[in-house]
């Protein structure tokens, strides 16, 4: 039986493969200095010689983005990782039901590990990271050692509590280590993304052209979508003093959008609407039934609960009423706003006509309807033989995506977001835990996901998870269009100030309060209004980024020792449980984290069935060939049992060869 890898892909190897399918002469073996071993390298003067059209004699000037830390960044990102992710039961909500991931952690090694499972599946990705404002935090990524002394030491290292490190504004490396710390993560990020997915990146003006250029660089100048402008405060309070002392305050963040192919565009969208709050007075037509105009003044005053307010109020002059006074009545009369909202298609604006419509021609002071462009036209005729477009107010008379969302006056909204400022008095109470380190509005990302319209039953990643807002944001989604959207979540389990509410709530680390925000959330959600088509999933499976279930001989049997003889009689790490090894196993083998778990007594073993016959684990020792029949008798589409945890080698030799008989697709693997 073939043995599980048990660490993470070489993507640097993985991507020399490729090259070396087209371009064969390019890639020879090369040997390490240190270690003696051999691997494939490419020659680059060769691949440049071969994707030019001219003699290439050494390295050209280009338009790219560098910094000091660039290759060390790309190399840490496609080096392999000999970790796992360990799941803890007693953190999680409904861990064997639902579908949705928190994980702690590291999310430059989380997303390592998360790669095979998820490779071009998630629909979605938000992130919030640092902002690099001088005072906040960044990773401390170890460049200090070669590909295989990160292995070596990725396999056998705990967490050593320094994986955030302050980056001051002093620091002579303040943007280079920051554009280090993201290019690996976005990376690794872009293989998460189906073709179809998009990536928003909330930041601020410190490092948002940073940022648009790491984006362009790892999605391509050509995904490019837009850069959202969202309006995070107004000049008020302490800012106006500024302001009023010259000072240009700072207003908005921003959100950069990329696709990962031009697969996005094939989505139809979702508009997004901005509420009015004021009456648009170029609504003035009357579309009367017989094909005439008139005058929504004068058919205001015609109606007589609507007459009778305009002359109670004082809005009647010589015995008619302008729409300029159209806020101030509707601000007193109910009769005018039922008026109104019951003649939304009788009421319009004069337009532009369509380019379509150049040879038609009405009556003046009449109208006919038109159709193009997959919509009806309503054209009219001006006295001065002008032909103009009717507008009805029933075009943008719709819910809106205001802070309080209410049905009105509405207009299509752009890249500039307005009136998110709304949510900031109220966002570091969302979740209902307190979390003062930039939390962002639930709404914004709910937004973000219903204008990309790609979700649907999809997976949503975050991999700067903060507080949970995402996850908030997504159960919210979830409730409100009765959509089965997933989240993963990861967050380093890095421990809050002491000084912080956090800490004083009792909270060990952020990732823990991310979990107790999801289950807040959740429970609240639920209690409302839920969409009947929603599965009401609102748990999650809590996973834990630590060093690999297997003893060091595991990775490197070819250097055993005297000493290690009895780690090979049995070469998992004590204190692992079955449970740990399943998880490591589906890990490598790529097979999806959130699959249902079932777990069965057979012949007197402990046997994992994931989503029934996905994969089949059985970690016991004393295994029998009767035991292999009947579990082939599954035909799972995998299976893997311990090295060593057959009664004999007769056993061990014979597993194969019954899978093949019984069940001859599945994939026999050992640990």
């Amino acid at each position: 039986m073939d043995k599980l890898k048990m660490h993470s892909p070489d993507l640097s190897q993985d991507n020399i493969a490729k090259i070396r399918e087209l371009f064969p002469g390019c890639v020879t073996e090369a040997r390490d200095e240190t270690t003696g071993a051999v691997h494939l390298a490419v020659d680059f003067d060769q691949l440049r010689q071969e994707l030019s059209d001219h003699i290439v004699d050494g390295p050209q000037e280009r338009y790219r983005l560098d910094w000091p830390g660039k290759k060390n960044a790309l190399l840490l990102a496609n080096a392999p990782l000999s970790k796992t992710l360990l799941p803890h039961r007693e953190e999680s909500l409904n861990f064997d039901e639902t579908r949705n991931l928190l994980v702690s952690g590291d999310n430059l090694e989380a997303l390592k590990l998360l790669r095979e499972t998820f490779l071009g599946e998630v629909k979605a990705i938000y992130i919030d990271p640092p902002y690099n404002t001088g005072s906040d935090f960044i990773y401390n990524d170890d460049f200090s050692e070669t590909t295989e002394g990160y292995l070596i030491a990725s396999r056998q290292l705990s967490e050593d509590g320094s994986r955030l490190v302050a980056n001051p504004e002093s620091n002579g490396r303040f943007h280079s280590d920051w554009l280090t710390m993201m290019y690996s993560r976005l990376k690794l990020a872009r293989n998460l993304l189906a073709d179809d997915g998009v990536i928003f990146a909330s930041i601020s003006d410190e490092e948002s052209a940073n940022m648009k250029r790491l984006l362009d660089e790892v999605f391509g100048e050509d995904n490019f979508i837009d850069t959202i402008v969202v309006e995070m405060s107004t000049t008020s309070g302490p800012k106006t003093v500024n302001a009023q002392q010259g000072t240009i305050v700072k207003n908005a963040e921003f959100v950069h959008v990329f696709r990962k192919t031009a697969a996005f565009d094939k989505i139809r969208h979702t508009p997004l609407f901005d509420g009015v709050v004021s009456f648009d007075t170029h609504y003035t037509a009357w579309m009367n039934d017989d094909g005439t105009l008139s005058t929504l003044a004068q058919k205001m005053m015609e109606d007589y609960k609507v007459g009778a307010d305009i002359e109670k109020f004082g809005f009647s002059s010589r015995g008619s009423f302008s729409v300029n006074n159209m806020d101030r009545l509707l601000s007193v009369s109910d009769s005018a706003k039922e008026f109104i909202e019951s003649n939304l298609d009788r009421i319009a604006r004069i337009d532009r006509p369509p380019v379509s419509a150049s040879k038609q021609s009405t009556e003046v002071g009449c109208w006919i309807a038109f159709e193009a462009d997959h919509r009806t036209y309503y054209l009219t005729t001006l006295s001065n033989g002008t032909l103009q477009a009717l507008m009805p107010l029933s075009l943008n008379y719709r819910m809106s995506d205001d802070y309080k969302p209410r049905f009105g006056r509405t207009v299509i909204r752009g890249d500039l977001w307005k009136g998110f400022y709304q949510d900031m008095g109220n966002v570091a109470k969302e979740g209902g835990i307190a979390f003062a380190n930039g939390k962002k509005p639930v709404r914004l990302i709910k937004q973000l996901l219903k204008w990309a319209n790609n979700t649907k039953d999809g997976i949503v990643l975050d991999f700067f998870a903060g507080s949970g807002t995402t996850a908030h944001a997504v159960m919210e989604a979830n409730a409100d269009d009765g959509q089965n959207r997933k989240f993963i979540l990861v967050q380093l389990d890095e421990v809050p100030d002491q000084k912080s509410t956090a800490a004083k709530e009792g909270f060990a680390t952020i990732a823990d309060l991310s979990a107790e925000r999801i289950r807040r959330s959740g429970k609240k959600i639920l209690e409302g209004e839920c969409h009947p088509d929603w599965n009401r999933d609102v748990g999650f499976r809590v996973l834990k980024v630590d060093t690999s279930n297997m003893k060091d001989v595991y990775y490197r049997p070819d250097e055993l020792q005297q000493s290690d003889l009895l780690d090979m009689v049995d070469n998992v790490k004590e204190g692992r449980t079955a449970e740990d090894l399943l998880f490591q196993v589906l890990v490598d083998w790529g097979v999806d984290l959130t699959l249902p778990i079932r777990r069965e007594t057979v012949q007197g073993k402990t046997v994992f069935f994931v989503d029934d016959n996905a994969l089949v684990a059985c970690f016991d020792r004393g295994i029998t060939e009767d035991l292999v029949k009947e579990l082939a008798g599954h035909e799972p589409l995998r299976v893997v049992f311990r090295d060593n945890g057959f009664v004999s080698d007769a056993v061990k030799i014979n597993v194969e060869q019954i899978f093949r008989q019984l069940s001859p697709t599945t994939d026999v693997k050992s640990i």
